[in-house]
């Protein structure tokens, strides 16, 4: 059999934890800075965990990183 193919989109932005959950970048945080709150602003620091629908969708995506 052939090797299956990663899509190169998701190597880039996405990362596999030790329990197998997806990190990813937080949305919203590119422009439009002054008219979000300082609240928002803080909250959106970081990494996030994506939820179990969201997931669903990017692990097959990648079947390699399991």
């Amino acid at each position: 059999m052939p090797k299956m193919k990663t899509k190169s989109s998701c190597k880039k932005r996405f990362k596999i934890t030790a329990k197998g959950k997806i990190k990813a970048g937080q949305a919203g945080k590119r422009h439009g800075m002054i008219k979000r709150s300082t609240k928002f602003i803080r909250d959106a620091r970081g990494t996030q965990v994506l939820s179990k629908a969201d997931e669903q969708i990017i692990k097959p995506m990648m079947p390699y990183s399991r």
